[in-house]
C-alpha cells in the first residue's frame, strides 16, 4: 500500500488550512461565553451538521456495504467514543491551559504531538525511519521560531497544554486504528456528540447553565467552528488519515500553526518577523522532506522500469 497517498495528504492539508484560519472565530466566540460552553455547543453543532450528510451517503451505498457496516457497528461505536473522549479531553485541557500561559507557548507545546505521535507509534509497531525523525526535528525547530518568544520554563498552564498535546496524539493514533475499519463520517459524528457531552460535564460545575442570549450572540463563530472547523475539519482528518503514516499525518496537521500566522499576516495585516518567516520555511521544508521517496524505493522503481 502507498504510505503517502496524494489525495489523503491533500485532505489533511485542507484540514490544517481550516483549523489555521478558524483562530479568529474561536477567539471572538468566547467573548460572551466560557471555553467549555463554546466547546460543548460547537461540538453539538458539528454532530448535528453531519447527520444529513450521513443520511445522504447511506442512500448511495450498496446493500453489501450496508451489511458490512452493520457487522462492524460495535467497532464504529467504540471508535467514535474513543475519538470523542480524546478530542473532548484535549480541547478542555487546551482551554484551561491557555488561561495560565501565553498563546505562543500554548501553540508550540500543543504542536509537540508531532514528537509524541511517532513515540506512541513505536508501541504499536509503526515504523518511523530516519528521514521522518529528521523531519520531526526540523518541524520542532520551525515551530519554536514561529510560536515561542518567552522562556521554556514549564508552568502550570504549560503542563496542562502538554497533557493536551498528549491527548491530541492519542486522538491521531485512535483514528489511525479505527479509520480503515469503519465509515469515517459516521465515526466523526459520534465523536462530536461524545466530545459535546464531555465538555458539558466540565461546563456545568465551572460555568453553569449557559445563557441562551449569550450563545445566540456568538452564533456566527459557533456555526463557523462547529460546521467548518469541527464538522468538516475533523471528518476530513479521519478520512485523510486512511493509509497515511500517523507521523506524516501529524506533520501535515501541524501546518495549522503556520497557516494561522500566515492568515493573520494576509487577512488581518499582522506583521511577520524574519524569525517567524524562517519558522514557516522550516515547517514546509519538513513536510516536503517527509514526502520524498526513500533511496531504496527509488532504486526499486528504476529497476522495475
Amino acid at each position: 500500500m502507498n504510505q503517502f497517498p496524494a489525495k489523503n495528504l491533500c485532505l489533511l492539508f485542507v484540514t490544517a488550512l481550516i483549523w489555521g484560519t478558524a483562530f479568529v472565530a474561536q477567539s471572538v466566540g468566547m467573548d460572551h461565553i466560557g471555553p467549555f460552553t463554546f466547546n460543548a455547543v460547537r461540538s453539538l453543532v458539528a454532530g448535528i451538521a453531519l447527520i444529513p450528510v450521513i443520511l445522504l451517503f447511506n442512500r448511495r451505498k450498496s446493500s453489501e456495504r450496508r451489511q458490512t457496516e452493520r457487522a462492524n457497528r460495535k467497532t464504529l461505536i467504540l471508535g467514535g467514543i474513543s475519538c470523542g473522549l480524546a478530542l473532548g479531553v484535549a480541547s478542555c485541557l487546551q482551554q484551561m491551559g491557555i488561561q495560565y500561559t501565553t498563546v505562543g507557548k500554548a501553540g508550540f507545546i500543543t504542536a509537540l504531538y508531532i514528537v509524541i505521535v511517532p513515540i506512541l507509534g513505536l508501541f504499536f509497531r509503526k515504523k518511523v525511519g530516519a528521514k521522518l525523525w529528521i523531519s520531526v526535528v526540523i518541524a520542532i525547530l520551525g515551530l519554536y521560531l514561529l510560536c515561542m518568544s518567552g522562556s521554556l520554563r514549564l508552568e502550570k498552564g504549560d503542563f496542562l497544554v502538554l497533557l493536551c498535546a498528549l491527548c491530541f496524539s492519542i486522538h491521531i493514533m485512535v483514528i489511525d486504528y479505527f479509520s480503515p475499519k469503519v465509515d469515517g463520517v459516521q465515526m466523526s459524528c459520534i465523536q462530536f456528540f461524545v466530545a459535546a457531552a464531555f465538555s458539558a460535564v466540565c461546563m456545568l460545575p465551572t460555568e453553569g447553565i449557559p445563557d441562551p442570549q449569550a450563545v445566540a450572540i456568538s452564533w456566527i463563530p459557533i456555526l463557523y467552528t462547529g460546521v467548518l472547523s469541527s464538522g468538516v475539519g475533523y471528518t476530513l482528518q479521519i478520512i485523510g488519515q486512511k493509509g497515511v503514516n500517523p507521523t506524516v499525518a501529524s506533520l501535515v496537521l501541524s501546518l495549522e500553526s503556520v497557516i494561522s500566522v500566515l492568515a493573520g499576516w494576509i487577512i488581518l495585516g499582522q506583521s511577520m518577523s524574519s524569525r517567524e518567516i524562517l519558522g514557516c520555511v522550516l515547517m514546509f521544508g519538513a513536510i516536503v522532506l517527509a514526502q520524498l521517496p526513500s533511496r531504496k524505493k527509488t532504486c526499486l522503481q528504476e529497476k522495475q522500469a
